[in-house]
């Protein structure tokens, strides 16, 4: 019997084992695919890794936002590399601006450009380093139009958030402000893929004592007198725990509790009727030895002024993100780029029914068309991209689904909605006293977020530890 039992190894789960076996509490998480990590993981192909989620991590420097919780992880001492400090670069309707690390850097860069604006910008930064939980009821486009009286600005100051879902009508400041304060504090990319961070976490937890078992779908919560008492897995066995923590979509989850009496239905309704985010697509391109240099920024590319409503409009791709992999052998050129874009589900809905590998030729052209719309978008800064690719591997929001067991394939989990963030952020707590919750649809998705949360989840153990 251990003493935590954690469905899911997404990084929430594998922090929270990680967390608590620091805390000398032993930790059994079990996954229901072959591999453990979800979005942080990694395949090969040809030779290279490729990552399916990690891009680069903010705040790692000493007393900044995630300095302290990846000390506590044992991540810093991953190898870590700084990137250059005009770290994003932003391409408007041709235009070109740079976002520079640390705050101060951060105004004087754009109001280079922007001279008008320097006081919003002060205003705008100061935010960010003030963000509470009221925010979670705070429009973050309202609250940018009334900071920015440049419309251009106010989009190029959006354009590095395409790593959450932008909607005007409800996406809270709470939300926003945690997607880019920490990467302005600093921003850091790992030379190694990500099952680097995956097996570092794992290792504390088997350090530990505990266990992370793959191929081990979990498939029934078994409840007595208030508390769950077992898991039961798709290959019938059965695993007992003090304490366990959900890592998987909410809706998922409460397939789980059918046969768990003190689970109601105002519960069950708030943890499923929940939307979730949109996807993404991304095309993964390998490129031709020697055809380009390392560059350590991302890119981001919009073809006009629409960073929010680029979802909203038809095709072709609108925006695209333009992520360099650190050269594996230590050299400057260049083998690995990433190319990124938001999709909404219905774009690939036609594919809901199918399975990897078997989408059919339709499919394969759908995809060979959006990665050619990214390319074209990403040639703005990159001239004569499209002949330096040797291989491409495309995913997109089905890919999502399948691998990692995410609905509809979104990439940030359940929707958050500052005109109703009572229902849609969520507590790391349920009904069943030892069942906890962690992950990106709790509390805030990305890195940053999700470890956020993985450190309150944990905390509700420790406390009711040390009360006994």
């Amino acid at each position: 019997m251990h003493d935590v039992l954690i469905i899911g190894s997404g990084l929430g789960g594998l922090e929270c084992g990680a967390l608590l076996a620091k805390r000398g509490l032993k930790a059994l998480v079990l996954e229901g695919s072959n591999q453990p990590g979800g979005c942080m993981q990694s395949f090969r192909r040809g030779g290279l890794h490729y990552d399916t989620g990690l891009h680069y991590v903010g705040g790692l420097a000493p007393g900044q936002t995630m300095y302290k919780a990846f000390a506590e992880l044992g991540l810093l001492d991953l190898p870590w590399q700084r990137m250059d400090e005009d770290f994003d670069h932003v391409i408007i309707g041709g235009r070109h601006f740079a976002f520079h690390q640390g705050y101060e850097a951060f105004v004087e860069g754009l109001a280079k450009d922007f001279p008008h604006q320097r006081e919003a910008l002060q205003s705008y930064v100061q935010r960010l380093q003030n963000i509470t939980a009221e925010d979670m009821d705070v429009c973050a486009y309202d609250y940018l139009q009334e900071t920015f009286s440049d419309e251009l600005l106010l989009n190029v100051v959006s354009a590095a958030a395409m790593k959450t879902e932008l909607r005007k009508e409800s996406l809270p400041l709470f939300n926003f402000a945690h997607t880019c304060s920490s990467y302005i504090e600093s921003s850091w990319r790992l030379k190694g893929d990500g099952n680097l961070l995956v097996n570092k976490l794992i290792s504390t937890i088997e350090e530990a004592g505990g266990e992370v078992r793959t191929n081990s779908k979990v498939v029934r919560l078994t409840e007595k007198e208030g508390r769950i008492t077992s898991v039961t897995c798709s290959d019938g066995q059965t695993y007992e725990a003090d304490y366990y923590i959900s890592d998987i979509h909410p809706a998922l989850l409460c397939q789980l509790l059918e046969d768990c009496p003190s689970v109601r239905k105002a519960f069950r309704r708030r943890m499923t009727s929940g939307e979730n985010t949109c996807g993404m697509f991304t095309a993964q391109l390998c490129i031709k030895p020697d055809a380009l240099r390392y560059f350590a920024h991302n890119v981001f590319v919009y073809d006009k002024p629409n960073v929010w409503t680029m979802t909203e409009e038809n095709d072709p791709v609108k925006g695209v993100m333009i992520s360099a992999r650190v050269p594996e052998d230590g050299s400057d050129k260049l083998r690995q780029i990433d190319l990124l874009t938001p999709m909404p589900w219905h774009e690939c809905q036609a594919w809901s029914e199918t399975k990897v590998g078997h989408r059919g030729d339709d499919y394969k052209a759908f995809c060979q068309q959006k990665t050619e719309e990214c390319i074209a978008l990403a040639e703005q800064y990159i001239p004569g991209l499209h002949d330096m690719v040797e291989q491409c591997y495309t995913s997109t929001p089905l890919t999502y689904r399948d691998y990692l067991g995410s609905p509809e394939g979104g990439a940030f989990g359940l929707r958050k909605d500052c005109r109703a963030s009572m229902l849609s952020f969520h507590s790391v707590g349920t009904p069943l006293p030892n069942l906890l919750l962690t992950g990106q649809s709790i509390i805030l998705p990305g890195i940053e977020g999700v470890t956020m949360t993985a450190f309150e989840t944990c905390s509700k153990i420790t406390h009711e530890n040390a009360r006994q």
